[in-house]
């Protein structure tokens, strides 16, 4: 039962490095067989050898993955889980590497980086240990999280909002988008506002994103004035709130990020092979 133990913690690794609980699925369930078939006589600490594997495994899935969603009919999205099935959450470093935002904004690294970058701030591992992971020296091992870093904190904010401050903005926004409001969503939207939208081809959906307050609030307003007011309902997704909606029919999570109190990116993910691990009540 050993591996049992180690997998919510590997599942979370995996999630973190693919944005694709279905691949993180696929990559753990590998991982238990290199594990079953390993001599445990040879293995002396199990953590460490487990997320070795599962780091490796899916650094060779990521790179196959990135040419995929090249190819992707429009904007790419993770797929979002809920934050109960996130994996261990007990460290701020830990909630923060699987925020949606966070998962949008490492599509911007290269894999090593971003398995430096998950390695050392989700999991706290040396850098040493680091470097035999990932197959470099601890100096690129260094310079690779560096650089990461400093990438991610070119789109992040600095001071995260609380539960319920984002709570409260989605809730004002969910008012003014329902009640065709434009004056009072605008005032919401952060001037450089950016509204992606994942159909994946299969919905209906932006194939680029859309920027600025002025069109964001538009296409938003736009969507209501097209279908009506959506069902709607707060999940709790990747450590923060989310809206579930169900528009003609069609559902779609949307997830926010939040910058100086203001939306700063809006993530519509409607591909419906996303959103089988985001139920409402």
């Amino acid at each position: 039962m050993e591996f049992e133990e180690y997998r919510p913690m590997l599942l979370g690794l995996a999630y973190r490095l693919l944005g694709s609980m279905w691949d993180a699925e696929d990559v753990v369930q590998e991982a238990w067989l290199r594990w079953e078939g390993a001599d445990r006589s040879e293995v002396n600490e199990p953590r460490a050898f487990l997320l070795t594997v599962v780091s490796r495994l899916a650094l060779d899935q990521l790179r196959s993955a990135r040419v995929r969603r090249e190819a992707y009919t429009g904007p790419w999205l993770p797929e979002p889980v809920m934050t109960s099935e996130a994996g261990p959450l007990d460290t701020a470093e830990l909630r923060d590497t699987v925020s949606y935002a966070t998962l949008h904004l490492m599509e911007r690294l290269s894999p090593p980086e971003r398995a430096v970058f998950v390695l050392r701030e989700a999991f706290e591992l040396p850098y040493d240990e680091i470097a035999e992971i990932v197959g470099s020296s601890v100096a690129n091992a260094r310079q690779l999280h560096h650089r990461a870093s400093a990438r991610l904190a070119q789109g992040r904010d600095r001071f995260q909002p609380s539960a319920e401050d984002h709570t409260r903005l989605l809730a004002k926004f969910m008012d003014a988008a329902s009640g065709g409001d434009l004056a009072a969503l605008t005032e919401l939207l952060h001037e450089d506002v950016v509204a992606y939208t994942d159909g994946g081809g299969k919905v209906r959906a932006a194939l680029r994103p859309i920027l600025g307050r002025r069109k964001v609030a538009a296409f938003v307003l736009g969507l209501r004035n097209r279908y009506g007011s959506p069902e709607t309902q707060m999940l709790d997704v990747n450590g923060h709130p989310a809206v579930w909606t169900r528009v003609s029919g069609y559902e779609q999570l949307v997830a926010f990020d939040i910058r100086d109190g203001r939306i700063k990116e809006i993530y519509n993910i409607a591909n419906p092979d996303k959103l089988t691990r985001v139920t409402p009540d």
